[in-house]
């Protein structure tokens, strides 16, 4: 089905063509037939937010197309990105398992598809289904070894070209059905540097400063990696 933005929506869980190795997907059959009729879906903008930080959770969101941004914000107004979240990702688990309010902010970076899921109706999926609250234990398990990951990059690295370095090799080690030395960069300096706890004009001269290097090379919006080795040897020194 085609939609506004120029998407193509994913209406049925059980015709999905792009099914991958996901925390609500490849289910078994029974399993897959309950939730989709448990989920309702939507289509959201770029700067769409599914949820805020601190809002008490009403259920979860599946991201079937497009990317959102996590985020999470000081009372002095200090941003940090947590992650960037991308088709097939589940947001909100953790809240809404714990009926804790949301810990991060979640805002479309581009134009997307996303299901809903109530917080009930998961909970109720989940008691008839122990497979699958199988899987979601461990996907909850991922997530706090990825927090606590980017808590050791941001509170033991002290160089932002380290942080930098570190960022454009997850990039890399992330591209799926394409070329690792070729990365889509979708967010802009300013987030760039919510990500990695720095300034954007810190960022913007990290820029320079790797290509002058010839460790990268900009063409338009595409990221080349140029000298994967010597960002690889600057993260392990």
């Amino acid at each position: 089905m085609r939609a506004p933005y120029g998407l193509n929506i994913l209406d049925n869980c059980l015709t999905c063509p792009v099914r991958e190795e996901h925390l609500f997907c490849n289910l078994p059959l029974n399993a897959l037939e309950r939730l989709n009729e448990i989920r309702s879906t939507a289509v959201y903008p770029k700067s769409a937010m599914l949820f805020i930080e601190g809002q008490q959770p009403r259920g979860i969101f599946v991201l079937c197309g497009g990317k959102a941004k996590l985020s999470t914000s000081s009372s002095e107004g200090r941003t940090i990105i947590t992650k960037i979240a991308e088709s097939g990702e589940v947001l909100g688990l953790s809240a809404t398992i714990s009926n804790r309010p949301y810990e991060v902010t979640a805002e479309m970076i581009e134009p997307g598809q996303a299901n809903f899921i109530t917080r009930d109706a998961l909970l109720q999926f989940l008691r008839e289904n122990g497979a699958v609250a199988l899987r979601v234990a461990e996907e909850l398990s991922r997530n706090y070894y990825a927090a606590y990951q980017g808590i050791r990059t941001l509170g033991l690295t002290n160089s932002p070209a380290e942080r930098f370095a570190q960022l454009i090799l997850r990039w890399s080690n992330a591209t799926r059905n394409g070329d690792p030395l070729h990365v889509q960069l979708t967010l802009t300096h300013e987030e760039i540097a919510e990500i990695i706890g720095t300034t954007r004009e810190t960022v913007s001269r990290l820029f320079a400063q790797f290509k002058k290097q010839q460790l990268l090379h900009l063409k338009g919006a595409t990221l080349i990696i140029r000298d994967k080795a010597a960002l690889e040897k600057m993260v392990h020194s």
